[in-house]
């Protein structure tokens, strides 16, 4: 078997191997080709646990942290056992005495290993489904969360990944009409200290120290991590359900300057991370983490690369989004469109011909960069977001930029002949509030992360229908009903790729906690036992809806022909759509002007605290049915010579079709 660690610092590196027993063995990597140490070494079999120690210079304040009191793991690792068990031994790197004095640290006792794993798996016909972007709806979920309570799945199994295989999960998944799973971190990461010592617990997972590994904690089975998630794959394919990762490869688990070593920082410092080039001593921090990985190093891009291809084509997974993006698109400081990053994925004939979808901002100055990535890529759109939570809680302004939502964002990817799919739509994701918390509360509620109620987004832009959290007013309820179901129609029929938030479906609630990172508890869990399962019928209606008539799923921006009316049947003109107070619009969708027939559909969107009259222009005639209606009563729909008109109450919105 070969072991193989690239360090251009290093004057000696150990292979450490571990008995069953925990008992080390250290041998010397004898060959150096190319910075990469390695050696051959017969006799060992998968199941073997094994890290390195990597001696070199240890001169912080020049960026070098080579230290071999630190147990390193292998940052091409397929399989990792157990959690950090905090210590000062793992911190050693932020001493600063002698190499003698931080040898009576060694962080053995404390760290992870390494697990060489057996890459045989029988895929049976497996392949990959290559669901078309226009056809995509993404449901966005966490691996524990979402089966952790699920009634039908065996208690041994909950919140594993053979729980998301389990026949009752994945026919949920078929039922609700869903094509891809977007599953939140798996790559192993790491329990902050900080929050372990406040009983909390790193639940979203972005902290990722192993970028080949499944994280370990998802395994029904302990080691069988990589089979258990190949077998999930596997199952989800079956039932033409395609996988997407949530990858985090802006920053790792080691944090800043004070923050453990467990494997980069040891090895390499300079080459895997972004240093201050005043002061290596400290980091470039673009993600908020205390690190940046080095995109600019050939080995920290190949590291990315090589993991990006290995989850293709090993694990089989279909796309990845990117957590925080634009950390990996910094050249010097400032986010470079024509950066190595691109370039390589741009040209590598595995990674770009699977789905891609940018986080297109992170936390540093010059970081939003929406609109702004390259045609292979997807975005988050966050402007979708922003704009139609603005427009249905009757916010002055704003109907201009929602119908330009509802199109698809042509301001922000035609001028760059992108698609109307290059807009990753959602309303609601794992970082904020729930959809039932955007139409229950004003404000945040995260005094139970620890942080004083300091941390999250403080602009939600939600509106709570009148009362702030739980109430018992059917008036406030039958609102916030309406809400939830004039967000999702809106989402589910605008032109992109939309994303569902596990859980919105059926009015899963976080009481207010718009930052849930720390809670692996029954604030973050799906509650399957009080699922509202009549707004879940209504959102299988919807993506049903979508499925089945393309004029709600074009990618292009000429195709339907589109009509704005107001809503008493006169087309817009630019002094209508300049009026702020304007939260009314008719929008005519014809669906046989273009080479995909379909029929032709009328959406009325009426965001104003009061009911208005419609009217449908004549030009326009024929007997239109409803489809979809959100409002409080049933659609009376009247036809005359000056058109066809109905009512429409406050906060609601009709859609109708004529074949």
């Amino acid at each position: 078997m070969n072991f193989s660690l690239f360090s251009s610092v290093a004057q000696r590196v150990e292979l450490c191997l571990f008995d069953d027993d925990g008992l080390e063995c250290r041998y010397d990597l004898p060959e150096m080709t190319a910075h990469c140490w390695h050696g051959y070494f017969p006799g060992l079999k998968a199941g073997q646990k094994y890290a390195f120690r990597v001696h070199g210079p240890w001169a912080p304040h020049t960026g070098l942290r080579c230290n071999p009191s630190n147990l390193l793991l292998d940052p091409y690792a397929k399989c990792i056992e157990g959690q950090i068990h905090w210590n000062e031994a793992v911190f050693a790197q932020s001493l600063n005495g002698s190499p003698s004095s931080l040898n009576n640290y060694d962080s053995a006792p404390y760290v992870p290993r390494c697990v060489v794993s057996d890459p045989c798996f029988d895929w049976g016909s497996d392949t990959p489904i290559c669901t078309p972007l226009d056809m995509t709806v993404i449901y966005e979920l966490h691996m524990k969360g979402f089966t952790i309570t699920h009634p039908d799945v065996p208690p041994e199994l909950r919140g594993t990944y053979l729980a998301l295989a389990h026949p009752a999960v994945i026919e949920y998944f078929q039922t609700l009409g869903v094509t891809a799973i977007e599953l939140m971190p798996v790559q192993q990461f790491v329990q902050d200290m900080y929050l372990l010592e406040r009983g909390l617990r790193n639940y979203w997972g972005y902290n990722t120290i192993g970028f080949f590994a499944p994280h370990n904690e998802y395994a029904a089975q302990a080691g069988r991590q990589v089979d258990e998630f190949k077998f999930m794959v596997r199952a989800l394919h079956e039932a033409g359900l395609e996988v997407i990762l949530d990858v985090v490869y802006g920053h790792t688990a080691e944090g800043n300057h004070l923050g453990p070593t467990l494997s980069f920082k040891a090895i390499d410092n300079a080459a895997y991370y972004r240093l201050d080039e005043v002061n290596p001593f400290y980091y470039k921090d673009y993600t908020g983490t205390g690190n940046s990985l080095n995109m600019r190093h050939p080995s920290g891009l190949q590291l990315m690369m090589d993991s990006l291809r290995y989850w293709v084509t090993e694990m089989h997974v279909d796309g990845f989004r990117f957590d925080l993006a634009s950390t990996l698109a910094r050249g010097i400081h400032d986010v470079d469109r024509l950066c190595a990053f691109f370039d390589v994925i741009q040209q590598d004939p595995i990674v770009n011909r699977v789905k891609l979808i940018a986080e297109p901002w992170d936390v540093s100055d010059g970081g939003y960069q929406l609109g702004n990535f390259p045609p292979l890529w997807s975005e988050w759109n966050g402007r979708f977001r922003d704009t139609v939570r603005d427009y249905w809680r009757g916010i002055d302004g704003s109907l201009g930029d929602f119908c330009s939502r509802l199109s698809g964002s042509p301001d922000l990817y035609q001028l760059d002949r992108r698609r109307p799919t290059a807009s990753v739509n959602f309303i609601a994701c794992h970082d904020g509030l729930t959809l039932a918390d955007l139409v229950s509360y004003n404000d945040k509620y995260n005094s139970a992360n620890g942080e004083r109620n300091a941390d999250g987004e403080n602009n939600n832009r939600s509106w709570n229908c009148g009362a702030e959290g739980p109430t018992a007013d059917e008036r406030i309820l039958r609102l916030r009903a309406r809400q939830k179901r004039n967000l999702l129609t809106t989402l589910l029929l605008s032109r992109g790729v939309p994303m569902l938030l596990a859980g919105d479906e059926c009015g899963r609630t976080q009481d207010g906690n718009n930052n849930a990172y720390c809670q692996d508890n029954r604030t973050s869990w799906m509650n399957w036992e009080e699922a509202d399962y009549d707004l879940a019928a209504f959102v299988i209606k919807l993506i049903a809806l979508r499925q089945r008539h393309p004029v709600f799923r074009s990618n292009s921006f000429s195709w339907p022909y589109t009509s704005w009316y107001r809503n008493d049947g006169r087309l817009m003109t630019p002094e209508d759509w300049s009026t702020p107070w304007a939260k009314s619009i008719g929008v005519y969708l014809d669906g046989s002007t273009a080479q995909a027939w379909d029929d032709d559909f009328y959406l009325a969107f009426n965001s104003h605290y009061e009911p208005l009259q419609f009217v449908i222009p004549p030009e326009l005639g024929g007997q239109w049915s409803v489809v979809v209606n959100t409002g409080r009563h049933e659609a009376i729909i009247a036809q005359s010579r000056n058109g066809v008109t109905f009512a429409l109450g406050e906060q609601s919105l009709l859609v109708l079709t004529r074949s």
